[in-house]
Protein backbone atom coordinates (compact mmCIF):
# COMPACT_ATOMS: atom_id res chain seq x y z
CA UNK A 1 0.00 0.00 0.00
CA UNK A 2 1.12 3.92 -0.80
CA UNK A 3 2.72 5.71 2.02
CA UNK A 4 0.36 8.85 2.16
CA UNK A 5 0.58 12.31 3.37
CA UNK A 6 -0.25 13.01 6.80
CA UNK A 7 -2.05 16.05 7.10
CA UNK A 8 -0.27 19.17 7.55
CA UNK A 9 3.13 18.24 7.30
CA UNK A 10 5.50 16.90 4.53
CA UNK A 11 4.75 13.90 2.63
CA UNK A 12 6.88 10.93 2.82
CA UNK A 13 8.36 8.87 0.08
CA UNK A 14 6.06 6.66 -2.26
CA UNK A 15 6.62 3.22 -3.51
CA UNK A 16 6.53 3.99 -7.06
CA UNK A 17 3.97 2.83 -8.56
CA UNK A 18 5.63 0.71 -11.65
CA UNK A 19 6.68 -0.91 -9.08
CA UNK A 20 3.94 -2.19 -7.67
CA UNK A 21 2.87 -6.57 -8.38
CA UNK A 22 -0.02 -5.50 -10.22
CA UNK A 23 1.43 -2.92 -12.28
CA UNK A 24 4.08 -5.12 -13.71
CA UNK A 25 1.59 -7.80 -13.88
CA UNK A 26 -0.86 -5.85 -15.87
CA UNK A 27 1.95 -4.80 -18.24
CA UNK A 28 2.82 -8.46 -18.24
CA UNK A 29 -1.00 -9.16 -19.01
CA UNK A 30 -1.05 -6.03 -21.69
CA UNK A 31 1.76 -7.94 -24.03
CA UNK A 32 -0.68 -10.46 -23.93
CA UNK A 33 -4.33 -9.05 -24.70
CA UNK A 34 -3.37 -5.79 -26.76
CA UNK A 35 -3.69 -7.68 -29.97
CA UNK A 36 -6.99 -9.17 -29.04
CA UNK A 37 -10.04 -8.16 -31.10
CA UNK A 38 -13.29 -7.65 -29.71
CA UNK A 39 -14.92 -9.66 -32.43
CA UNK A 40 -13.46 -12.51 -30.93
CA UNK A 41 -13.89 -11.68 -27.35
CA UNK A 42 -17.30 -11.57 -27.82
CA UNK A 43 -17.86 -14.60 -29.70
CA UNK A 44 -15.75 -16.84 -27.73
CA UNK A 45 -18.05 -15.26 -24.42
CA UNK A 46 -21.39 -15.13 -25.55
CA UNK A 47 -22.70 -13.72 -22.28
CA UNK A 48 -19.75 -10.83 -22.53
CA UNK A 49 -22.04 -8.10 -22.82
CA UNK A 50 -24.61 -9.11 -20.12
CA UNK A 51 -21.32 -10.22 -17.84
CA UNK A 52 -19.85 -6.83 -18.15
CA UNK A 53 -22.22 -4.56 -16.92
CA UNK A 54 -22.94 -2.74 -13.33
CA UNK A 55 -26.16 -0.93 -12.68
CA UNK A 56 -26.78 1.44 -9.35
CA UNK A 57 -28.07 4.37 -8.32
CA UNK A 58 -30.53 4.18 -11.90
CA UNK A 59 -27.47 4.27 -13.83
CA UNK A 60 -26.46 1.26 -15.93
CA UNK A 61 -22.88 0.99 -17.18
CA UNK A 62 -22.36 -1.04 -19.73
CA UNK A 63 -18.39 -2.02 -20.21
CA UNK A 64 -18.18 -4.91 -22.39
CA UNK A 65 -16.86 -3.26 -25.64
CA UNK A 66 -13.63 -2.60 -24.48
CA UNK A 67 -10.41 -4.11 -25.09
CA UNK A 68 -10.11 -6.15 -21.62
CA UNK A 69 -10.75 -9.64 -20.54
CA UNK A 70 -11.97 -10.91 -16.74
CA UNK A 71 -8.33 -10.56 -15.81
CA UNK A 72 -7.90 -7.15 -16.75
CA UNK A 73 -10.57 -5.92 -14.38
CA UNK A 74 -9.21 -8.66 -11.96
CA UNK A 75 -5.68 -6.94 -12.12
CA UNK A 76 -6.98 -3.29 -12.23
CA UNK A 77 -8.96 -3.80 -8.90
CA UNK A 78 -5.62 -5.69 -7.66
CA UNK A 79 -4.13 -2.51 -8.23
CA UNK A 80 -6.50 0.06 -7.00
CA UNK A 81 -6.34 -2.04 -3.77
CA UNK A 82 -2.29 -1.78 -3.78
CA UNK A 83 -2.76 2.04 -4.51
CA UNK A 84 -4.54 2.44 -1.01
CA UNK A 85 -7.52 3.58 -3.11
CA UNK A 86 -10.61 2.03 -0.26
CA UNK A 87 -8.22 3.82 2.83
CA UNK A 88 -7.93 6.93 0.54
CA UNK A 89 -11.75 7.22 -0.10
CA UNK A 90 -12.31 6.78 3.54
CA UNK A 91 -9.77 10.00 4.46
CA UNK A 92 -11.78 12.10 1.67
CA UNK A 93 -15.36 11.61 3.41
CA UNK A 94 -13.58 11.67 6.95
CA UNK A 95 -12.22 15.12 6.36
CA UNK A 96 -8.55 14.68 6.18
CA UNK A 97 -6.75 17.31 4.43
CA UNK A 98 -5.89 15.35 1.53
CA UNK A 99 -5.03 18.17 -0.40
CA UNK A 100 -1.67 18.78 1.29
CA UNK A 101 0.06 21.14 -0.43
CA UNK A 102 -2.74 23.39 0.33
CA UNK A 103 -3.71 21.85 3.72
CA UNK A 104 -7.83 21.42 3.11
CA UNK A 105 -9.95 18.55 3.54
CA UNK A 106 -11.56 17.97 -0.09
CA UNK A 107 -15.26 17.63 1.07
CA UNK A 108 -17.49 18.61 -1.88
CA UNK A 109 -19.72 15.58 -0.41
CA UNK A 110 -20.44 17.55 2.45
CA UNK A 111 -22.59 19.79 0.01
CA UNK A 112 -24.95 17.00 -0.39
CA UNK A 113 -25.12 15.42 2.45
CA UNK A 114 -28.13 15.32 4.38
CA UNK A 115 -29.27 16.87 7.20
CA UNK A 116 -28.53 15.71 10.47
CA UNK A 117 -25.35 14.03 9.04
CA UNK A 118 -21.80 15.10 10.49
CA UNK A 119 -18.71 15.55 8.39
CA UNK A 120 -16.25 17.15 10.52
CA UNK A 121 -13.34 19.71 9.51
CA UNK A 122 -11.20 20.54 12.55
CA UNK A 123 -13.60 18.97 14.88
CA UNK A 124 -16.17 21.08 13.85
CA UNK A 125 -18.97 19.50 12.06
CA UNK A 126 -19.85 21.44 8.45
CA UNK A 127 -23.31 19.89 7.33
CA UNK A 128 -25.13 22.17 9.12
CA UNK A 129 -23.21 24.97 7.73
CA UNK A 130 -24.05 23.91 4.28
CA UNK A 131 -28.17 23.90 5.23
CA UNK A 132 -27.84 27.17 6.52
CA UNK A 133 -26.40 28.37 3.21
CA UNK A 134 -29.02 26.12 1.25
CA UNK A 135 -31.98 27.53 3.21
CA UNK A 136 -30.56 31.43 2.55
CA UNK A 137 -30.21 30.50 -0.96
CA UNK A 138 -33.48 28.70 -1.20
CA UNK A 139 -35.78 31.95 0.18
CA UNK A 140 -33.49 34.21 -2.17
CA UNK A 141 -34.71 32.37 -4.97
CA UNK A 142 -38.32 32.07 -3.98
CA UNK A 143 -38.02 35.72 -3.60
CA UNK A 144 -36.69 36.42 -6.96
CA UNK A 145 -38.85 33.86 -8.48
CA UNK A 146 -42.10 34.80 -6.89
CA UNK A 147 -42.08 37.90 -8.00
CA UNK A 148 -41.45 39.90 -3.96
CA UNK A 149 -37.84 40.74 -4.51
CA UNK A 150 -37.68 43.72 -7.33
CA UNK A 151 -35.62 45.86 -9.03
CA UNK A 152 -34.08 49.60 -7.69
CA UNK A 153 -37.17 50.88 -9.85
CA UNK A 154 -39.87 48.66 -8.65
CA UNK A 155 -39.88 45.93 -11.44
CA UNK A 156 -39.92 42.44 -10.81
CA UNK A 157 -36.39 40.55 -12.16
CA UNK A 158 -36.79 38.76 -15.53
CA UNK A 159 -33.17 37.66 -16.16
CA UNK A 160 -30.41 36.74 -13.91
CA UNK A 161 -26.40 36.93 -15.60
CA UNK A 162 -23.93 35.07 -13.59
CA UNK A 163 -20.70 36.79 -13.65
CA UNK A 164 -18.05 34.17 -12.70
CA UNK A 165 -15.28 31.84 -14.15
CA UNK A 166 -13.76 28.63 -14.31
CA UNK A 167 -15.88 26.29 -12.02
CA UNK A 168 -17.63 30.23 -10.74
CA UNK A 169 -18.88 29.18 -14.74
CA UNK A 170 -18.65 26.10 -16.00
CA UNK A 171 -20.46 24.30 -13.47
CA UNK A 172 -23.55 26.79 -13.71
CA UNK A 173 -24.02 26.96 -17.29
CA UNK A 174 -23.84 23.39 -17.60
CA UNK A 175 -26.48 22.68 -15.16
CA UNK A 176 -28.61 25.40 -16.93
CA UNK A 177 -28.22 23.83 -20.10
CA UNK A 178 -28.88 20.30 -18.39
CA UNK A 179 -31.81 21.14 -17.04
CA UNK A 180 -32.99 23.90 -19.23
CA UNK A 181 -36.42 21.80 -19.84
CA UNK A 182 -37.16 22.10 -15.68
CA UNK A 183 -35.96 26.17 -15.52
CA UNK A 184 -38.81 28.70 -15.20
CA UNK A 185 -38.91 30.58 -18.53
CA UNK A 186 -40.23 33.49 -17.76
CA UNK A 187 -36.73 34.25 -16.42
CA UNK A 188 -33.58 34.73 -18.80
CA UNK A 189 -30.01 33.06 -17.48
CA UNK A 190 -26.79 33.66 -19.04
CA UNK A 191 -23.44 33.75 -18.30
CA UNK A 192 -20.23 35.98 -18.73
CA UNK A 193 -16.70 34.41 -18.17
CA UNK A 194 -14.74 35.90 -20.69
CA UNK A 195 -12.49 38.84 -20.07
CA UNK A 196 -13.08 39.98 -24.03
CA UNK A 197 -15.80 42.59 -23.56
CA UNK A 198 -17.51 40.98 -26.35
CA UNK A 199 -18.53 38.23 -24.27
CA UNK A 200 -19.85 40.90 -21.57
CA UNK A 201 -21.68 42.88 -24.03
CA UNK A 202 -23.59 40.32 -26.20
CA UNK A 203 -25.18 39.29 -22.30
CA UNK A 204 -26.61 42.70 -21.78
CA UNK A 205 -27.25 43.89 -25.29
CA UNK A 206 -31.19 43.40 -25.51
CA UNK A 207 -31.88 43.58 -21.92
CA UNK A 208 -33.18 45.90 -18.88
CA UNK A 209 -31.05 47.21 -15.95
CA UNK A 210 -34.33 47.39 -14.29
CA UNK A 211 -35.14 43.86 -14.94
CA UNK A 212 -31.61 42.51 -14.35
CA UNK A 213 -30.32 40.54 -11.51
CA UNK A 214 -26.33 39.56 -12.26
CA UNK A 215 -24.69 36.97 -9.45
CA UNK A 216 -20.87 37.83 -8.95
CA UNK A 217 -19.27 34.97 -8.14
CA UNK A 218 -15.57 34.88 -6.87
CA UNK A 219 -14.65 33.52 -3.63
CA UNK A 220 -12.12 36.17 -2.79
CA UNK A 221 -13.93 39.00 -5.03
CA UNK A 222 -10.50 39.73 -6.51
CA UNK A 223 -10.43 37.70 -9.28
CA UNK A 224 -8.78 39.33 -12.39
CA UNK A 225 -11.20 38.08 -14.81
CA UNK A 226 -14.60 38.23 -12.86
CA UNK A 227 -14.20 41.50 -11.43
CA UNK A 228 -13.33 43.61 -14.74
CA UNK A 229 -16.88 41.99 -15.81
CA UNK A 230 -18.34 42.38 -12.19
CA UNK A 231 -17.02 46.07 -12.37
CA UNK A 232 -18.22 46.53 -16.34
CA UNK A 233 -21.95 45.36 -15.13
CA UNK A 234 -21.86 47.92 -12.28
CA UNK A 235 -21.11 50.96 -14.89
CA UNK A 236 -23.82 49.05 -17.17
CA UNK A 237 -26.83 49.02 -14.38
CA UNK A 238 -25.50 52.80 -12.77
CA UNK A 239 -25.88 54.34 -16.07
CA UNK A 240 -29.42 52.93 -17.19
CA UNK A 241 -31.10 53.35 -13.71
CA UNK A 242 -30.09 57.64 -13.12
CA UNK A 243 -26.48 56.44 -10.80
CA UNK A 244 -27.91 55.94 -8.04
CA UNK A 245 -25.18 53.93 -6.34
CA UNK A 246 -27.85 52.23 -3.72
CA UNK A 247 -29.42 50.70 -6.81
CA UNK A 248 -26.44 48.14 -6.78
CA UNK A 249 -27.66 46.69 -3.75
CA UNK A 250 -31.27 45.68 -6.03
CA UNK A 251 -29.56 44.07 -8.85
CA UNK A 252 -26.15 42.33 -7.44
CA UNK A 253 -25.74 39.49 -5.24
CA UNK A 254 -22.39 38.05 -4.68
CA UNK A 255 -20.83 34.29 -3.68
CA UNK A 256 -18.06 34.92 -1.86
CA UNK A 257 -15.95 34.78 1.03
CA UNK A 258 -14.94 38.24 1.61
CA UNK A 259 -17.54 40.14 3.16
CA UNK A 260 -15.48 43.78 2.64
CA UNK A 261 -14.74 43.77 -1.15
CA UNK A 262 -18.80 42.97 -1.25
CA UNK A 263 -19.84 45.88 0.37
CA UNK A 264 -17.28 48.01 -0.99
CA UNK A 265 -18.98 46.88 -4.74
CA UNK A 266 -21.86 48.27 -2.92
CA UNK A 267 -23.58 44.85 -2.31
CA UNK A 268 -25.68 44.22 0.44
CA UNK A 269 -23.85 41.43 2.89
CA UNK A 270 -26.89 40.03 3.73
CA UNK A 271 -27.46 38.31 0.01
CA UNK A 272 -23.61 37.46 0.01
CA UNK A 273 -23.85 33.45 -0.22
CA UNK A 274 -20.48 32.08 1.50
CA UNK A 275 -18.92 28.40 0.20
CA UNK A 276 -15.38 26.86 2.23
CA UNK A 277 -11.84 26.50 1.23
CA UNK A 278 -12.53 22.83 1.32
CA UNK A 279 -14.78 23.17 -1.73
CA UNK A 280 -12.73 23.35 -4.81
CA UNK A 281 -13.72 25.67 -7.96
CA UNK A 282 -14.37 22.65 -9.80
CA UNK A 283 -16.53 20.69 -7.56
CA UNK A 284 -18.26 23.70 -6.46
CA UNK A 285 -21.75 23.73 -9.03
CA UNK A 286 -24.17 22.31 -5.62
CA UNK A 287 -22.99 24.86 -3.53
CA UNK A 288 -23.72 28.59 -3.39
CA UNK A 289 -21.89 28.82 -7.11
CA UNK A 290 -25.28 27.26 -8.04
CA UNK A 291 -27.41 29.85 -7.59
CA UNK A 292 -28.53 30.64 -10.72
CA UNK A 293 -29.38 27.13 -10.76
CA UNK A 294 -31.34 26.90 -8.09
CA UNK A 295 -33.16 30.32 -9.03
CA UNK A 296 -33.54 28.46 -12.79
CA UNK A 297 -35.25 25.57 -11.88
CA UNK A 298 -36.10 25.97 -8.33
CA UNK A 299 -35.01 25.31 -4.77
CA UNK A 300 -36.78 21.21 -5.10
CA UNK A 301 -35.04 20.58 -7.82
CA UNK A 302 -31.92 21.79 -6.26
CA UNK A 303 -32.24 19.88 -3.59
CA UNK A 304 -33.26 17.04 -6.00
CA UNK A 305 -29.73 17.21 -8.00
CA UNK A 306 -28.09 17.57 -4.55
CA UNK A 307 -29.79 13.69 -3.83
CA UNK A 308 -28.60 12.55 -7.13
CA UNK A 309 -25.19 13.24 -5.90
CA UNK A 310 -25.42 12.18 -3.06
CA UNK A 311 -26.83 8.44 -3.99
CA UNK A 312 -23.60 7.96 -6.06
CA UNK A 313 -21.06 9.61 -3.25
CA UNK A 314 -23.08 6.97 -1.13
CA UNK A 315 -22.39 4.36 -4.07
CA UNK A 316 -18.45 4.89 -4.47
CA UNK A 317 -17.85 5.02 -0.78
CA UNK A 318 -19.58 1.69 -0.05
CA UNK A 319 -19.40 -0.17 -3.03
CA UNK A 320 -17.15 -3.43 -3.15
CA UNK A 321 -14.51 -2.01 -6.77
CA UNK A 322 -15.71 -4.93 -9.11
CA UNK A 323 -19.23 -3.47 -9.04
CA UNK A 324 -18.46 0.46 -8.05
CA UNK A 325 -19.03 2.89 -11.30
CA UNK A 326 -16.77 5.07 -10.39
CA UNK A 327 -13.78 2.91 -9.57
CA UNK A 328 -14.36 0.79 -12.87
CA UNK A 329 -14.85 3.79 -14.96
CA UNK A 330 -11.34 4.61 -14.01
CA UNK A 331 -9.90 1.50 -13.96
CA UNK A 332 -10.82 0.97 -17.71
CA UNK A 333 -9.66 5.02 -17.98
CA UNK A 334 -6.35 3.98 -16.36
CA UNK A 335 -6.26 0.83 -18.52
CA UNK A 336 -6.12 2.58 -22.11
CA UNK A 337 -4.05 5.63 -20.89
CA UNK A 338 -0.74 3.92 -19.54
CA UNK A 339 -0.92 0.95 -21.08
CA UNK A 340 -2.46 1.01 -24.64
CA UNK A 341 -1.19 5.21 -24.43
CA UNK A 342 -4.31 6.95 -25.46
CA UNK A 343 -3.78 10.83 -25.12
CA UNK A 344 -7.93 11.49 -25.30
CA UNK A 345 -11.41 10.26 -23.94
CA UNK A 346 -14.62 11.20 -25.92
CA UNK A 347 -17.26 12.36 -24.08
CA UNK A 348 -20.92 11.54 -25.92
CA UNK A 349 -23.91 12.68 -24.48
CA UNK A 350 -26.84 11.80 -26.76
CA UNK A 351 -28.95 14.67 -25.24
CA UNK A 352 -29.27 17.94 -26.89
CA UNK A 353 -29.54 19.47 -23.38
CA UNK A 354 -25.88 18.20 -21.79
CA UNK A 355 -24.40 19.74 -24.79
CA UNK A 356 -21.84 21.54 -22.07
CA UNK A 357 -21.69 18.39 -20.35
CA UNK A 358 -18.24 17.53 -22.52
CA UNK A 359 -16.58 21.28 -21.37
CA UNK A 360 -18.00 20.91 -17.54
CA UNK A 361 -15.43 17.79 -17.62
CA UNK A 362 -12.90 19.31 -18.99
CA UNK A 363 -11.69 21.19 -15.99
CA UNK A 364 -13.31 18.54 -13.92
CA UNK A 365 -10.98 15.58 -15.05
CA UNK A 366 -7.91 17.79 -16.97
CA UNK A 367 -7.27 20.54 -14.09
CA UNK A 368 -7.50 17.98 -11.28
CA UNK A 369 -5.16 15.52 -12.98
CA UNK A 370 -3.31 17.20 -15.08
CA UNK A 371 -0.41 16.84 -13.00
CA UNK A 372 3.54 16.14 -13.42
CA UNK A 373 4.70 15.51 -10.02
CA UNK A 374 3.52 12.45 -7.68
CA UNK A 375 2.57 13.65 -4.02
CA UNK A 376 6.10 13.19 -2.64
CA UNK A 377 7.13 15.71 -5.50
CA UNK A 378 9.08 13.28 -7.88
CA UNK A 379 8.29 13.35 -11.23
CA UNK A 380 5.74 10.57 -12.65
CA UNK A 381 7.36 8.06 -15.19
CA UNK A 382 4.13 7.42 -16.95
CA UNK A 383 0.81 9.23 -18.28
CA UNK A 384 -1.92 11.11 -16.50
CA UNK A 385 -4.51 13.48 -17.22
CA UNK A 386 -5.77 12.38 -20.53
CA UNK A 387 -7.84 14.94 -22.75
CA UNK A 388 -11.37 15.04 -22.17
CA UNK A 389 -13.82 16.40 -25.31
CA UNK A 390 -16.34 15.68 -27.27
CA UNK A 391 -20.13 16.91 -28.25
CA UNK A 392 -23.74 16.16 -28.22
CA UNK A 393 -26.04 13.64 -29.77
CA UNK A 394 -25.38 12.70 -33.83
CA UNK A 395 -23.71 16.33 -34.52
CA UNK A 396 -20.51 14.79 -34.00
CA UNK A 397 -21.16 11.78 -36.11
CA UNK A 398 -21.08 14.00 -39.24
CA UNK A 399 -17.61 15.14 -38.16
CA UNK A 400 -14.98 14.26 -35.90
CA UNK A 401 -16.24 10.04 -35.42
CA UNK A 402 -14.47 9.81 -38.95
CA UNK A 403 -11.35 9.77 -36.88
CA UNK A 404 -12.60 7.70 -34.42
CA UNK A 405 -13.38 4.73 -36.83
CA UNK A 406 -10.72 4.99 -39.21
CA UNK A 407 -7.91 7.10 -37.93
CA UNK A 408 -4.60 6.32 -36.54
CA UNK A 409 -5.25 6.93 -32.96
CA UNK A 410 -6.84 4.98 -30.52
CA UNK A 411 -9.78 7.06 -28.51
CA UNK A 412 -12.20 5.33 -26.07
CA UNK A 413 -15.75 6.96 -26.11
CA UNK A 414 -18.21 7.13 -23.35
CA UNK A 415 -21.38 7.66 -24.47
CA UNK A 416 -24.52 8.51 -22.43
CA UNK A 417 -28.17 8.16 -23.33
CA UNK A 418 -31.65 8.38 -22.08
CA UNK A 419 -34.29 5.78 -22.33
CA UNK A 420 -37.03 8.24 -22.39
CA UNK A 421 -37.05 11.37 -23.98
CA UNK A 422 -37.80 15.17 -22.31
CA UNK A 423 -39.48 16.04 -25.75
CA UNK A 424 -41.14 13.64 -27.24
CA UNK A 425 -41.55 14.61 -30.78
CA UNK A 426 -42.35 11.44 -33.39
CA UNK A 427 -39.82 8.70 -33.68
CA UNK A 428 -36.99 11.23 -32.83
CA UNK A 429 -36.00 9.44 -29.64
CA UNK A 430 -35.85 5.94 -31.38
CA UNK A 431 -33.60 6.95 -34.22
CA UNK A 432 -31.33 9.02 -31.81
CA UNK A 433 -30.63 5.66 -29.16
CA UNK A 434 -30.04 3.33 -32.61
CA UNK A 435 -27.73 5.80 -33.47
CA UNK A 436 -25.98 5.37 -30.01
CA UNK A 437 -26.03 1.52 -30.12
CA UNK A 438 -25.11 1.45 -34.32
CA UNK A 439 -22.13 3.91 -33.18
CA UNK A 440 -20.65 1.45 -30.19
CA UNK A 441 -21.34 -1.72 -32.19
CA UNK A 442 -19.49 -0.41 -35.47
CA UNK A 443 -16.59 0.97 -33.03
CA UNK A 444 -16.44 -2.35 -31.67
CA UNK A 445 -16.69 -4.68 -34.56
CA UNK A 446 -16.25 -2.85 -37.68
CA UNK A 447 -16.08 -4.54 -40.76
CA UNK A 448 -13.82 -6.29 -42.60
CA UNK A 449 -12.25 -6.59 -45.97
CA UNK A 450 -14.05 -9.62 -46.43
CA UNK A 451 -17.39 -7.92 -45.60
CA UNK A 452 -16.61 -4.96 -47.52
CA UNK A 453 -16.04 -7.49 -50.90
CA UNK A 454 -19.25 -9.41 -50.24
CA UNK A 455 -20.82 -6.25 -50.58
CA UNK A 456 -19.63 -6.05 -54.57
CA UNK A 457 -17.33 -3.27 -53.71
CA UNK A 458 -14.45 -2.80 -56.20
CA UNK A 459 -11.01 -3.92 -55.11
CA UNK A 460 -9.75 -0.88 -55.35
CA UNK A 461 -11.91 0.68 -52.64
CA UNK A 462 -12.32 -2.14 -50.30
CA UNK A 463 -9.39 -0.35 -48.21
CA UNK A 464 -11.06 2.82 -47.98
CA UNK A 465 -14.25 1.13 -46.79
CA UNK A 466 -12.64 -1.22 -44.41
CA UNK A 467 -13.65 -0.57 -40.61
CA UNK A 468 -10.90 -2.22 -38.37
CA UNK A 469 -12.74 -2.06 -35.39
CA UNK A 470 -11.58 -2.70 -32.15
CA UNK A 471 -12.09 0.90 -30.92
CA UNK A 472 -13.38 0.74 -26.98
CA UNK A 473 -16.21 2.55 -25.33
CA UNK A 474 -18.36 2.18 -22.60
CA UNK A 475 -22.17 3.11 -22.78
CA UNK A 476 -23.75 4.97 -19.96
CA UNK A 477 -27.93 4.42 -19.57
CA UNK A 478 -30.46 6.26 -17.31
CA UNK A 479 -34.04 6.75 -17.69
CA UNK A 480 -34.26 9.91 -18.00
CA UNK A 481 -32.60 13.71 -17.46
CA UNK A 482 -33.54 15.03 -14.25
CA UNK A 483 -32.38 17.15 -11.76
CA UNK A 484 -31.73 13.55 -9.66
CA UNK A 485 -29.73 12.36 -12.59
CA UNK A 486 -27.51 15.33 -13.36
CA UNK A 487 -26.21 14.96 -9.89
CA UNK A 488 -25.43 11.04 -10.56
CA UNK A 489 -23.52 11.81 -13.68
CA UNK A 490 -21.62 14.41 -11.97
CA UNK A 491 -20.95 12.98 -9.56
CA UNK A 492 -20.13 9.53 -11.09
CA UNK A 493 -17.02 11.39 -13.06
CA UNK A 494 -15.86 13.57 -9.82
CA UNK A 495 -15.04 9.45 -8.47
CA UNK A 496 -13.67 8.39 -11.36
CA UNK A 497 -11.47 11.48 -11.19
CA UNK A 498 -10.05 11.17 -7.75
CA UNK A 499 -9.79 7.26 -8.08
CA UNK A 500 -7.81 7.74 -11.08
CA UNK A 501 -5.92 10.51 -9.35
CA UNK A 502 -5.17 7.88 -5.89
CA UNK A 503 -4.14 5.86 -8.14
CA UNK A 504 -1.38 7.87 -9.66
CA UNK A 505 -0.35 8.96 -6.67
CA UNK A 506 -1.26 12.97 -7.45
CA UNK A 507 -2.94 15.68 -6.09
CA UNK A 508 -6.08 15.77 -8.10
CA UNK A 509 -7.64 18.59 -5.53
CA UNK A 510 -4.84 21.60 -6.35
CA UNK A 511 -4.34 23.83 -10.09
CA UNK A 512 -1.14 25.79 -9.30
CA UNK A 513 -0.55 25.17 -13.15
CA UNK A 514 -3.11 27.96 -13.43
CA UNK A 515 -0.82 30.30 -11.61
CA UNK A 516 1.58 31.07 -13.32
CA UNK A 517 0.02 33.07 -16.30
CA UNK A 518 -2.48 34.69 -14.13
CA UNK A 519 0.75 36.05 -12.61
CA UNK A 520 2.45 37.39 -15.42
CA UNK A 521 -0.81 38.31 -16.67
CA UNK A 522 -1.09 41.09 -13.63
CA UNK A 523 2.84 42.32 -14.61
CA UNK A 524 2.02 42.84 -17.97
CA UNK A 525 -1.48 44.90 -17.74
CA UNK A 526 0.14 48.35 -16.63
CA UNK A 527 2.79 47.50 -19.56
CA UNK A 528 -0.17 47.25 -22.32
CA UNK A 529 -1.99 50.57 -20.73
CA UNK A 530 0.78 52.41 -20.17
CA UNK A 531 0.15 55.93 -22.36
CA UNK A 532 4.50 56.15 -21.87
CA UNK A 533 6.91 53.50 -23.77
CA UNK A 534 7.40 50.55 -20.70
CA UNK A 535 10.65 49.26 -19.93
CA UNK A 536 10.35 45.63 -20.96
CA UNK A 537 12.24 42.75 -19.12
CA UNK A 538 10.04 39.66 -20.89
CA UNK A 539 12.47 37.63 -23.53
CA UNK A 540 12.46 39.27 -26.88
CA UNK A 541 9.72 37.48 -28.19
CA UNK A 542 7.06 38.38 -25.15
CA UNK A 543 8.37 42.26 -25.47
CA UNK A 544 7.95 42.29 -29.33
CA UNK A 545 4.55 41.00 -29.13
CA UNK A 546 4.23 44.02 -26.40
CA UNK A 547 5.16 46.60 -28.60
CA UNK A 548 3.62 45.21 -31.26
CA UNK A 549 -0.44 45.27 -29.78
CA UNK A 550 0.86 48.68 -28.20
CA UNK A 551 1.36 49.85 -31.93
CA UNK A 552 -1.95 48.21 -33.09
CA UNK A 553 -4.00 49.93 -30.05
CA UNK A 554 -3.23 52.73 -31.61
CA UNK A 555 -4.43 52.48 -35.19
CA UNK A 556 -7.63 54.36 -35.75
Amino acid sequence: MAVRATPGATPQALEPLTTRKAWQALQAHYGKVRELHLRKLFSEDTKRGERMTAEAVGIFLDYSKNRITGETIELLIRLAEESGLRPQIDAMFRGDKINFTEKRSVLHVALRAPRGASILVDGENVVPQVHAVLDKMAEFSWRVRGGEWKGHTGKRIRNVINIGIGGSDLGPVMAYEALKHYSDRAIAFRFVSNVDGTDFAEAVRDLDAAETLFIVSSKTFTTLETMTNAHSARAWSLASLGGDEKSVARHFVAVSTNAAEVAKFGIDTANMFGFWDWVGGRYSMDSAIGLSTMLAVGPDNFRAMLDGFHQMDEHFRTTPFERNLPVLMALVAIWYNDFFGAQTVAVLPYEQYLKRFPAYLQQLTMESNGKHVTIDGTDVTYSTGPIYWGEPGTNGQHSFYQLIHQGTRLIPCDFIAFGQPLNPLGHHHDILIANVFAQTEALAFGKTPEQVKAEGTPDWLVPHRVFEGNRPSNTILASKLTPETLGKLVALYEHSVFTQGAIWQINSFDQWGVELGKVLAQRIVPEVESQSEPSLAHDSSTNNLIRQYRKLKDVS
